[in-house]
């Protein structure tokens, strides 16, 4: 349920405070919608190619976006150089023959891609688990902080883990956070978790309404080329030798060969005091696999604030998308990625031009441009352990994330607010523009875990998410263009018809915050 923050004397103190600094009608000019046009034009173009992280795509892309700070007068963000690089593996893994079989008091067949997706995050050309046991282990969470360890009496050291998505508060509003999701509820802690556990693999249990995405998410992001950071030390050995996504179907497949019941497994890991199993199924995981170690580059230019004590405001838009992989009903392979995320670059750099033709604010503002945050992340990550401001020295971290195509509405959504040091700068930046703000605080489909600011929020950086609002302006416009549409298919491509109405207020929404913040 979203509740509504009413503290108008907040509001009336920093409205004033974002009014004398900047006038309204600066923050819109005629001219904001045609750039905003063109950058997600040009960047979400077939030229592009879906925007991959180490392809020719990527080139093109990076440049692209440096030539673009270069030519509004930024400065390069990381020692006299646009690009941060760094390494990443890309494998692409397949079961052998498209399948992998198990045996408990039955046989069963699971077919890849239909029934699981699996692949690998180590630098190896074959995958040869023996004998592999599969154990389920309800979420797969260890939550001290919540009375919660799935792991708790049993020993998955060597074996397979079968791991539910989401979190229990999900199914139960007295657990956890209730439907507000917590990172224990996101697939790659599954993933982490399971290593730290040593379990050879771990296999996410996948439900749509839980996941908030179909399948056909699963299959498209993992089919060819999976990312991870790459340790040049250690290969990715000491990575888990099997990552995947397990369909319900395929699930179904397992709990029969071991001769048990998968409802009732899945209901009783839902409440307190469930005790994890072994299925008592065995089989042999098998996987080829072809793998690149290549660099990759995170973007980012400066606009050097008047301080001397080094302070700054990041604004962050991830550059990459899926690139080209599996066609949808028309035949088209190419992932465009116009909304998610040419989109959110647009409005970054539509920002930084407007902050460049402003007065020199007091902190500095870097635009952030990160890799691979579509298979992890890892550009954020990498940048948060390499910052080119300390991160004690940054002040916040505003995401600019599948912005676009917006109508205009009365309210704007806020994901991770409500207790944050921010929440009292967006109130006054949308008050200024006769909207109100809703912290929402259903956050069950774990968006607030699912781009880059997390890794800043991670390391103790205030951010928060800006969704479009609930309430349009006009009525008659209904949104022609709803995620669940679009979301991570071919079909993401820019339309002349977009509202971006909408788009536009939320990236002056966004400055006026950046401005208060870089003040």
């Amino acid at each position: 349920m979203k509740r509504m923050i009413m503290a108008m004397a907040v509001v009336v103190m920093c409205l004033t405070a974002v009014q004398a600094q900047i006038p309204q009608s600066q923050l819109k000019t005629d001219s904001d919608e045609q750039l905003l046009r063109e950058w997600v034009k040009v960047l979400a173009s077939d030229e592009f190619g879906g925007r991959k992280p180490m392809t020719t795509y990527e080139d093109k892309t990076v440049n692209y976006l440096a030539r673009q700070l270069e030519e509004m007068g930024l400065e390069p963000a990381f020692d006299g150089s646009w690009f941060q690089p760094f390494n990443l593996i890309a494998v692409t893994a397949k079961p052998m023959d498209n399948k992998f079989s198990v045996k408990g008091r039955k046989k069963a067949e699971l077919r890849y891609p239909d029934d699981a997706v699996v692949w690998t995050a180590r630098a190896t050309e074959k995958i040869d688990l023996r004998q592999a046991e599969y154990v389920f282990c309800g979420f797969g969470i260890h939550a001290p902080e919540y009375g919660w360890n799935d792991y708790a009496g049993i020993d998955v050291k060597g074996k397979i883990v079968i791991a539910m998505v989401n979190d229990p508060g999900y199914y139960d509003s007295q657990l956890f956070r209730g439907r507000n999701m917590t990172y224990y509820g996101r697939w790659v802690y599954k993933f982490e978790e399971a290593r730290r556990q040593g379990a050879a693999g771990c296999l996410v249990l996948h439900n749509t309404e839980a996941a908030s995405y179909g399948w056909h998410v699963c299959v498209n992001g993992h089919l060819t080329d999976n990312l991870a950071l790459y340790n040049p030390d250690t290969r990715n050995a000491d990575e888990l030798a099997v990552k995947g996504w397990l369909h319900e179907h395929g699930a179904r497949k397992l709990f029969d060969a071991a001769g048990m019941d998968m409802d009732k497994a899945i209901a009783e890991a839902k409440r307190p005091g469930f005790k994890s199993f072994s299925l008592n199924v065995k089989g042999d995981m098998k996987m080829c696999a072809t793998y690149n170690i290549k660099q990759t580059q995170n973007v980012g230019g400066m606009l050097r604030g008047s301080q001397t004590d080094g302070e700054a405001v990041v604004l962050s838009a991830h550059w990459d998308h899926l690139g080209i992989g599996k066609p949808d009903e028309h035949g088209d392979t190419i992932y465009n990625g116009a909304a998610d995320n040419a989109s959110g670059m647009a409005g970054a750099l539509l920002t930084a031009k407007k902050m460049k033709e402003l007065p020199r604010t007091s902190r500095s503002l870097l635009f952030l441009f990160p890799s691979s945050e579509e298979s992890g992340l890892f550009g954020s990550e990498f940048y948060c352990a390499h910052p080119a401001v300390e991160l004690k020295k940054t002040v916040a971290c505003l995401n600019f994330e599948s912005i676009g195509p917006a109508e205009l509405t009365r309210d704007v959504v806020i994901l991770g607010g409500g207790k944050s040091p921010l929440d009292k700068y967006y109130t006054a930046a949308a008050a200024a523009q006769g909207r109100y703000i809703y912290f929402d605080d259903d956050n069950s489909d774990g968006w607030f875990f699912r781009s880059d600011h997390y890794n800043f929020v991670k390391k103790g950086v205030p951010a928060v998410v800006l969704e479009n609002g609930q309430h349009p302006v006009d009525m008659n416009k209904p949104n022609k263009y709803p995620m669940p549409v679009w979301y991570h298919k071919p079909c993401d491509e820019y339309r002349e018809d977009w509202d971006v109405s909408g788009t536009l207020a939320n990236v002056n929404l966004i400055l006026s915050v950046a401005l208060s913040l870089a003040n």
